[in-house]
């Protein structure tokens, strides 16, 4: 089995929110850190969603069917099956080793290379199967070894991209740009096309009317992020604007267009 490697280091992801002053999220603006890591989100496996939610904060029943997992005595559970594969399953590897460290705990798993076994009489050229189990007996009706010769499944170089920047970069998009989020978490790049169409559908006359708040997301908003999502299509209001958050706002960057003030984003809307 391949082992595993835990996150556990913390980071924050900055994040700029246009909000009009109805209160309304019209967008964000993010960097690839930040949209690297929504879309981490929909590579974690179910298991992993509900153990970082809690039980009790899952939709639905998917929160007894791991509490079940969890209850059912080892009599029962086949001994061919690992439970803690079910309750705390592994990420995918490489990518998501990648993206911003926002969800605490995550197990990502480690490839390692696959070992194959070939006959030991393989001379000849009808001997050309391979298996992982080194007790079978090779298919050849002509042979009568048994399939123990440890051969390794080698894969091939990534070949680096014509661009350097490509060949260094991790996670899913490209760096370099700015990136618009909506309110439902739709991501876009960011054009002035899409940025005069959000103005139109959120009725907004004039660009000074938008206060920009400057937000840090770290493990606490990452995980609400996770069940948010699962709930609403309001998840930049309800992550960032619902009177229960708190939420870190960069002052320096934080700017009023109203009356040129600052103000802080902490547990509710502009005062």
């Amino acid at each position: 089995m391949a082992a595993a490697t835990t996150t556990t280091t913390t980071s924050t992801v900055r994040l700029k929110l246009l909000i009009d002053r109805k209160g309304r999220v019209v967008c964000a603006e993010a960097g690839k850190d930040f949209v690297d890591f929504l879309f981490n989100i929909l590579l974690l496996p179910i298991g992993t969603v509900i153990r970082l939610l809690t039980k009790e904060a899952m939709v639905g029943c998917l929160g007894n069917l791991y509490r079940s997992v969890e209850n059912l005595a080892d009599a029962y559970i086949l001994p061919t099956t690992d439970r803690e594969s079910l309750l705390k399953p592994k990420c995918p590897p490489n990518i998501s080793t990648n993206v911003p460290l926002l969800l605490p705990n995550v197990q990502h798993q480690t490839p390692t290379p696959q070992v194959l076994y070939r006959c030991r009489y393989g001379f000849s050229a009808d001997c050309s199967y391979h298996t992982n189990d080194p007790t079978m007996k090779c298919p050849n009706p002509e042979c009568t070894g048994f399939m123990t010769s440890r051969t390794t499944l080698v894969k091939p170089a990534e070949k680096a991209s014509a661009s350097s920047s490509d060949a260094t970069e991790c996670g899913f998009v490209r760096g370099a740009v700015t990136y618009t989020i909506m309110d439902d978490l739709t991501v876009t790049l960011m054009s002035t096309t899409s940025t005069l169409a959000m103005l139109r559908e959120f009725n907004v006359k004039q660009v000074d009317a938008l206060e920009e708040k400057v937000v840090h997301v770290g493990m606490d908003e990452g995980v609400e992020f996770l069940k948010v999502s699962l709930q609403s299509k309001t998840v930049l209001i309800d992550v960032f604007l619902s009177p229960k958050q708190t939420v870190k706002l960069d002052d320096e960057e934080s700017e009023s267009s109203d009356d040129g003030s600052k103000s802080r984003l902490s547990g509710g809307r502009k005062k």
